[in-house]
């Protein structure tokens, strides 16, 4: 059951990791553009990308919390620090994040606020930190299933028959 779990935290947390790396590039995309391509582009972004994070961060913090449950020793170290970067994802994501994107939701692509590229740098830059902790807490799992070894079950050799 455990191997099981260690599949699920490292698939979820890559995949989340994957999509915001994607996210990353897009933004940084936007930034040669003004504020109604941007506007429009975070709209459509608003549309459906929080869904996906939620059924891909959500999982990947419950099955890792599981893993450091069921880690020992020095796996569970390494299991505690993708925990603690996924909980700064998560914060970070609450506090900065999730505000501006219900902000920006009400947004017109005809008629930007007028602080729009300052709200986008402060979106952008938690966007960075949450990518890089993301990216951090996958590798940190990566190398925990690579170092990782299972406890093995101590057989007895088999008694010699005696002709």
């Amino acid at each position: 059951m455990a191997r099981v779990v260690r599949g699920l935290s490292l698939l979820f947390s890559g995949v989340f990791a994957g999509f915001l790396v994607c996210v990353l590039v897009l933004e940084n995309s936007l930034r040669g553009f003004g504020a109604s391509v941007y506007t429009q582009v975070r709209l459509v972004e608003l549309d459906s990308l929080d869904r996906l994070a939620s059924v891909t961060l959500i999982p990947a913090i419950v099955t890792t919390v599981v893993l450091t449950i069921w880690a020992r020793g020095n796996d569970r170290r390494v299991v505690l620090v993708a925990v603690a970067l996924l909980v700064v994802v998560f914060a970070t994501t609450l506090a900065i994040n999730l505000p501006i994107n219900s902000d920006q939701s009400a947004w017109s692509v005809h008629n930007p606020p007028a602080d729009w590229a300052a709200v986008r740098d402060r979106w952008q830059l938690a966007h960075l930190i949450r990518t890089t902790a993301a990216l951090l807490a996958f590798g940190t799992l990566t190398a925990s299933a690579l170092t990782h070894r299972a406890p093995t079950k101590h057989r007895t050799p088999p008694t010699p028959v005696l002709a």
